[in-house]
């Protein structure tokens, strides 16, 4: 007992020693040099929010960097002037210096006053020189693998609608006024199939071509020939969805007929209005089908027209067995494959609407999306909305593509 005794004291004491050692070191150095830059960006920060072009050339380096390449500096500045902004902020992240030379890592955060909830959040790397004992910005770019910003692609038009902000690069300004006309109609649109319970704005980017449209995306362009518009944004479910962007590519869209473009708008700015309520339980063919069958609601297209692909499968005999996966989606598949995904989807939401209604169509989606994870979700939801279950819906979908198809 008693040599068990003093050897918890003994530890006690070690313990107690280790502490007090540990107490007794002087505090870490604060890093100067690292609050020296952030302070930098603060006031490049202000500069940008405030239109002050001396004040924003006051933290470019005189000359470029090491390597002879001039700054970014008055062109990406001025290419930006007329986005109207409510926010612009930089939080250093890391800061690796060799002497008068740095580069460094940080987070731009920025939001468009009267339509972004959060901000865009985007990671940036840039250089850093120090002269005469300050530090100056010699180069400001996208981190890698992070998606490039308009501003940097040229000068930033700006076109505002009733319900929308159409922000174009490389554009007659006729053209993006045209977009602004659908996106106002869109906005109504969709507000009267989804309801109020979303801002009733969009913004609409329409970028120079396929190429620089790839660039904002942050991905090959390879990967969305064909394709007319996505939309950015975080699914989440948290009401708080931040910075939709409906992202043009004015290669695709200009082969659209007036009706193609109208629906393309109609169902980008759906997602944004369901952004908030879709989340990862949500499978595509329910986010991207209730994106087309608000699209083409209310068209006297036939659904032979509207889906043609899924048309001619189904009349050779071939009617799919299951509703369509996540991977069919794939812009970089196969065409036809990612056709008959798009209209699998919109016919499920379709019979979904045509055999509970529309309003039971928005139930099943927002319980799809309350779930809490993938596994399960639609099975819930279809119990507890649609009082049915997973096969007795694929056999209803399959039965109505051959009743409406082929």
């Amino acid at each position: 007992m008693a040599g068990r005794g003093r050897g918890r004291g003994a530890a006690a004491a070690c313990v107690l020693l280790l502490a007090g050692l540990a107490g007794c070191g002087a505090p870490a150095a604060p890093d100067t040099q690292t609050a020296a830059v952030q302070r930098l960006l603060d006031r490049r920060a202000t500069a940008v929010l405030h239109r002050d072009r001396p004040g924003f050339l006051a933290t470019e380096a005189p000359t470029g960097d090491a390597a002879g390449r001039p700054a970014a500096g008055a062109a990406g500045f001025d290419n930006l002037r007329a986005l109207p902004l409510a926010a612009w902020s930089y939080r250093l992240t890391a800061l690796h210096r060799t002497g008068d030379r740095a580069t460094a890592d940080a987070e731009l955060r920025y939001r468009v006053e009267g339509y972004d909830r959060a901000p865009v959040t985007t990671a940036r790397a840039l250089r850093l020189v120090r002269t005469g004992g300050r530090w100056y910005i010699s180069s400001d770019a996208p981190a890698p693998r992070a998606a490039g910003q308009l501003w940097e692609q040229g000068v930033v038009e700006v076109v505002r609608g009733t319900h929308s902000l159409v922000l174009g690069v490389g554009q007659p300004r006729r053209v993006l006024r045209g977009y602004a006309r659908l996106a106002d109609r869109a906005v109504p649109a969709v507000t009267g199939a989804w309801g109020t319970h979303w801002p009733g704005r969009v913004v609409v980017v329409v970028p120079r071509s396929l190429e620089a449209m790839a660039e904002l995306l942050g991905a090959p362009a390879s990967g969305y020939r064909g394709i007319a518009a996505v939309t950015t944004g975080e699914a989440g479910g948290t009401g708080r969805a931040p910075a939709d962007r409906i992202v043009v590519n004015p290669d695709a869209y200009a082969m659209l007929g007036g009706s193609g473009r109208q629906i393309v708008l109609s169902h980008e700015t759906t997602h944004v209005a369901t952004r908030a309520a879709t989340t990862a339980a949500t499978p595509l063919w329910l986010s991207e089908g209730y994106a087309d069958w608000v699209g083409y609601r209310g068209d006297s297209r036939t659904p032979a027209q509207v889906a043609p692909e899924l048309d001619r499968s189904v009349a050779r005999g071939r009617v799919p067995a299951t509703l369509p996966a996540d991977a069919d989606f794939a812009f970089s598949g196969d065409a036809g494959r990612l056709a008959q995904a798009y209209e699998g989807g919109w016919m499920a939401c379709r019979l979904i609407a045509d055999r509970w209604g529309a309003a039971r169509l928005n139930d099943f989606y927002r319980a799809v999306g309350a779930h809490r994870r993938r596994e399960g979700a639609v099975e819930a939801a279809l119990k507890g909305v649609l009082g049915t279950t997973p096969e007795v819906f694929t056999r209803q979908w399959r039965a109505y593509l051959k009743a409406h198809l082929g």
